[in-house]
């Protein structure tokens, strides 16, 4: 059996107990196994405090019994190999197992540098690859976002309250690959399909503006302008054990086409535009766009037509091409109407649209507030590196002001 290590008061005790039981500084007959026994520790160890004991004793020293045995220690730590894994191409870095054997120590040892954070693992994202011209752009456009503050002497983002941001994205009813915390005694779910390149989806557009607070810091305004599916519905062909024949079903519409663009803009994203927008904000609205093919060109003459008729001042714009970043919805808010739509099930069109809808009703205000704080500090690192897109927008730890300086 193991016997527990003596603690330093203990040690104290045992010498100054054989001190006072001792004849000219020789113990008591008998003593020494009666200390063992009342401490629960070997003699040996007895006779060994006694002998530190007895030499400070005659020395006329003052007693000091305590231990001298070291911390837990453990094995000595191997040195990070900063050369040598510098040395190491970072495409030649995809797995533990593989700098392991790069660096010859094993794969436990990787492990742990990571647990102290000598290392850390990091999941690289391919950016669009940007021209000169791109880049001028770019910033051509991050400056016209800027204005004077006379009172202040800097330098100020505008409120961009006046902004629309809209784009597309595919919604699936169900992910590839989904990842679930299970008991153990729980049965891995089974899921099936016919084929995992055919996986039901539906594309929505999506339009947003900034969020709206008084000076108490209470909502005006949450910016969701509205979030449409790209759908149609047609009756069925054939009956089927889930409907008749005749039953209307509503599928995607899987050809996204100029016209269609055109009339989702037209019948849906100005109507709610005109529903919601608020009346102490400006008039004069931009909705902005990005670059692709189907999208409408600013003079279309039939967008021109229905947004006067709104009596608004709507104006078409694009952003900067290759630049997803410079769009609230690209840059975090459709990422965050996803995550929320995948956590529920849906089996057909109208239950993946249900979920759709009722996650972007779901998301706080409080969450597109802050991409738009990630827009202007994504600006400002445009603006750092003229243009380019080489930089990770900085973490904001806490809510800023909606008018971000910069020098």
């Amino acid at each position: 059996m193991v016997r527990p290590n003596l603690t330093n008061d203990q040690r104290h005790r045992i010498g100054c107990y054989l001190i006072e039981n001792s004849i000219n500084c020789k113990p008591v007959r008998g003593q020494m196994k009666v200390v063992a026994a009342k401490f629960n520790v070997d003699r040996k160890t007895i006779y060994e405090i006694w002998k530190v004991a007895k030499y400070q004793r005659l020395n006329g020293e003052e007693l000091q019994l305590n231990s001298k045995m070291k911390g837990k220690k453990g094995r000595t730590p191997i040195e990070l190999p900063v050369a040598a894994i510098l040395a190491i191409p970072k495409g030649e870095r995809g797995t533990m197992d593989a700098l392991s054997k790069a660096i010859k120590v094993s794969v436990g040892t990787i492990c742990t540098w990571v647990k102290l954070g000598k290392l850390r693992s990091h999941t690289n994202a391919i950016k669009p690859a940007l021209t000169e011209e791109n880049k001028f752009h770019r910033l051509n456009f991050v400056l016209t976002k800027l204005w004077w503050n006379r009172i202040t002497g800097t330098l100020q983002f505008k409120d961009m309250c006046n902004v629309i941001h809209i784009d597309e994205k595919w919604f699936y009813i169900t992910q590839n690959n989904a990842k679930i915390y299970l008991l153990s005694e729980e049965v891995d779910p089974y899921r099936s399909c016919q084929s995992k390149n055919f996986i039901t989806k539906v594309m929505f557009m999506a339009a947003v503006s900034r969020p709206i607070y008084d000076d108490d810091n209470n909502l005006i305004f949450d910016g969701k302008i509205g979030i449409f599916p790209f759908t149609f519905q047609e009756p069925a062909k054939r009956r089927s054990k889930n409907r008749a024949a005749g039953t209307l079903e509503t599928k995607s519409i899987a050809s996204i086409n100029k016209q269609v663009i055109k009339e989702m803009l037209i019948e849906k994203i100005l109507p709610a535009i005109t529903s919601k927008w608020p009346a102490l904000l400006s008039k004069n609205i931009i909705i902005q766009q990005d670059n692709a093919r189907p999208h409408l060109k600013s003079n279309d003459p039939d967008f021109l037509n229905a947004a006067q008729a709104t009596g608004y001042n709507i104006s078409l714009t694009q952003q900067p091409p290759n630049s997803p970043d410079l769009n609230i919805l690209d840059l975090g808010f459709f990422r965050s109407i996803q995550s929320l739509q995948s956590q529920k099930r849906a089996k057909t069109v109208d239950e993946l649209v249900f979920n759709v809808m009722q996650a972007w009703d779901e998301e706080p205000a409080l969450c597109l507030s802050d991409v738009w704080l990630s827009l202007q500090s994504g600006m400002l690192e445009i603006m750092k590196t003229k243009g380019h897109n080489d930089f990770k927008v900085p973490h904001l730890h806490t809510t800023e002001s909606s008018s971000t300086t910069t020098n």
